[in-house]
């Protein structure tokens, strides 16, 4: 059957497959298949759903998937996996909070699961972060299911508030030397596509300190696709902040190297750091040792293919509340796949 999401279940068949000289008895495994992009559609064999919760927003699943070990997934999509997540996440957090001199107020829009904050909260100098994401349900059933974040739901230097990120960033008069954007992509007809627009970044601006940087998620950069979002966000940012560093790295999960732009509200401050200078921040400023990101990673994040800076010299959009760029929405398959018994 067909669900109103796309969703496709195919159940409990067995069934004999013609061979070259005899019939072949195959039994079913399950698969999840997602469309990456039209034409294109990756396949993940299911280990073992380990929980599932569904709330007004959306429906969640934790679930081991054979390539990427345990992962966790929101409304069908993959979100972050134990093999890589750790990636996505110090791209997003830290390059921003080394950036800035002193980090001590940081705002995160969404971010349910907690690994935004868990990275941010490792930083010494941090004494309130405050998250606001609006599905309290899900941030529930994160903080039972993903362990690897359950100190930092502990810290009490995080604030988590359960409602509308911008509404939340409109209606307080805080202000915060970094706010991190870690929202669902900009998908039509989605919750999120109005906080990439100049609009929003203005409004960002006015509740950054002196000397404040932002940081948002900006979607797909490959080489294919790195135009659809990824470069309209710089442009839009451009529009509204003196310098904004753009970046990109592979995420092996999410099948394509992910995007982040990256804008200082005050251009005298450094923006290009050495091997030396990334590493000795790191050391002196972060509990615990880094997965990811050091000095050499940084400089290759930050290094952008030639077809990449064109592309960027060449943006002219700037997203607004009637002009938009949108991710493509992909569908998603959850299948019964015939396997040789």
């Amino acid at each position: 059957f067909f669900c109103d999401q796309g969703l496709r279940v195919l159940l409990g068949r067995q069934c004999v497959v013609p061979a070259p000289t005899a019939p072949c008895l195959v039994a079913m495994s399950k698969w999840i298949e997602e469309e990456l992009e039209d034409g294109l559609r990756g396949m993940y064999k299911i280990g073992k759903i380990l929980a599932s919760t569904t709330s007004k927003w959306q429906t969640v699943d934790v679930m081991e998937l054979e390539p990427f070990g345990k992962c966790l997934m929101i409304d069908g999509l993959l979100q972050s996996t134990e093999v890589d997540e750790f990636v996505y996440h110090e791209s997003l957090v830290h390059p921003a909070m080394l950036l800035h001199p002193n980090p001590k107020t940081v705002y995160i829009g969404g971010g349910g699961e907690g690994a935004t904050a868990r990275e941010v909260l490792r930083h010494k100098s941090v004494e309130k972060c405050v998250m606001v994401d609006i599905d309290g349900d899900v941030v529930d059933f994160c903080k039972e299911h993903l362990i690897e974040n359950k100190e930092a739901f502990a810290d009490p230097r995080l604030e988590l508030v359960i409602d509308d990120a911008k509404k939340i960033l409109e209606e307080s008069a805080r202000t915060y030397d970094v706010i991190i954007m870690d929202l669902d992509d900009p998908l039509e007809g989605g919750p999120c596509y109005q906080l990439y627009t100049k609009e929003f970044y203005e409004f960002c601006k006015t509740r950054l300190n002196p000397g404040g940087v932002l940081v948002t998620q900006a979607g797909q950069a490959g080489i294919k696709r790195h135009h659809i979002v990824w470069s309209a966000v710089h442009s839009t940012l451009r529009a509204v902040f003196p310098k904004v560093l753009p970046y990109n790295q592979a995420v092996y999960s999410f099948m394509d190297e992910w995007g982040w732009q990256l804008a200082l509200s005050d251009d005298s401050l450094p923006s290009k750091l050495s091997v030396e200078e990334v590493d000795k921040r790191i050391a002196d400023r972060i509990n615990g040792e880094l997965k990811f990101l050091d000095g050499e990673s940084w400089q290759g994040i930050f290094s952008l293919s030639k077809k990449h800076r064109q592309t960027l010299k060449e943006e002219t959009i700037v997203m607004t509340k009637g002009t938009h760029r949108f991710m493509h929405n992909t569908g998603l398959t959850v299948a019964e796949k015939e396997g040789a018994k």
